[in-house]
């Protein structure tokens, strides 16, 4: 992951270059991120775009590395990613980015499954079958530090994502992490019992519309535009009514499952409907400690690149104050685009 992100970064940026006021935003699909393809397909961010003078190409990456990869290399903007994977691929990367828009947490999304088991601390010497260096490595180091364990404990194997539902029923595997809509199918299975998930760490685990920060400074109208468009989705899909129904329901299929099957996800995903929620979740202090959590685990997996010497190499820029180092801050949260859209300032 990280040779190919460098790879990218060999590309000059001069080979994506696009006219002053037309903007490149890219999104893969995940429950807090169908909202993007929505709105672009409703003409809701194009609208928002023209209340600016600005243009919005919003593009769907399939392979949600390769989208960051791509952003990372300069060919988007602004891109959706979870906090861990902004710190790593395009912070770690030396570009300079921007949390613009804080979507949702997972609260139940991603969960540790056992075979057989009941209980987390059963995990210790099996084989555990994950998406190594993801969330979901996350996820299961934080379950075990709650139980007084290390992954020295566990052996990993990575997994593809893709391979995750058909692995868990062979007999060798004994243990998967995973995240929705995956882990709702595994979870479906003879033998198959959640033991940690994200509701256990409420809030680590952040769903983000990441933008370069210099070309944020630059294009402010570009930062208004994309966040207004954002809540007046947010407004549509979180409607009680016929125009929330339609919302969620062309999001549910083109994200290859249905109405019930969408709300089933959204039942563990915290979504910030409402921007004055985003902005007090950002501004909160526990957003920095989560950030330290990140990057520690970053750090002790080799993610913040070759020769960072400590968990602080990058500095992490939040409201509470900087984690890390303040003269390398390459990671920010800033909420103050969102609270405009509080105080309907957008």
């Amino acid at each position: 992951m990280k040779r190919l992100a460098a790879l990218l970064l060999t590309l000059t940026v001069s080979s994506f270059t696009h006219a002053a006021d037309s903007f490149k935003v890219c999104w893969s699909i995940y429950v807090g991120w169908m909202p993007w393809g929505y709105g672009a397909e409703q003409k809701i961010v194009d609208k928002w775009a023209k209340k600016y003078g600005i243009e919005i190409d919003v593009v769907q990456i399939n392979d949600y590395i390769e989208s960051i990869n791509q952003y990372t290399a300069g060919g988007f903007d602004a891109c959706t990613m979870t906090n861990m994977d902004a710190l790593t691929i395009p912070a770690a990367g030396g570009v300079d980015s921007t949390a613009l828009v804080v979507g949702d947490f997972s609260n139940g999304n991603d969960g540790v499954v056992l075979k057989a088991y009941d209980d987390l601390k059963d995990i210790k010497g099996q084989t555990v079958n994950l998406v190594e260096l993801s969330v979901s490595h996350y996820l299961l180091a934080r379950g075990l530090e709650s139980v007084g364990m290390s992954e020295a404990d566990v052996k990993v194997v990575n997994t593809s994502d893709a391979d995750m539902v058909a692995v868990f029923p062979t007999a060798g595997v004994t243990s998967v992490v995973t995240w929705n809509p995956l882990l709702s199918e595994i979870l479906e299975m003879p033998g198959a019992n959640k033991v940690f998930d994200s509701s256990d760490i409420p809030g680590e685990i952040i769903d983000l519309l990441v933008i370069n920060t210099e070309t944020l400074k630059a294009n402010p109208k570009l930062g208004k535009a994309l966040t207004g468009a954002w809540y007046e989705i947010m407004a549509t899909m979180s409607d009680s009514g016929k125009k929330g129904i339609a919302a969620r329901t062309a999001m549910g299929v083109a994200s290859g499952t249905d109405l019930a099957g969408y709300e089933a996800q959204l039942a563990s995903t915290e979504m910030f409907y409402d921007p004055a929620d985003a902005v007090k979740f950002t501004n909160s202090a526990q957003l920095k400690e989560t950030m330290k959590n990140v990057a520690e685990f970053s750090f002790a997996h080799g993610l913040l690149g070759e020769g960072a010497p400590d968990a602080g190499f990058i500095g992490i820029e939040t409201p509470a104050g900087v984690f890390g180092n303040p003269g390398n801050i390459k990671f920010r949260f800033d909420p103050s685009y969102m609270q405009m859209a509080a105080d309907g300032e957008l």
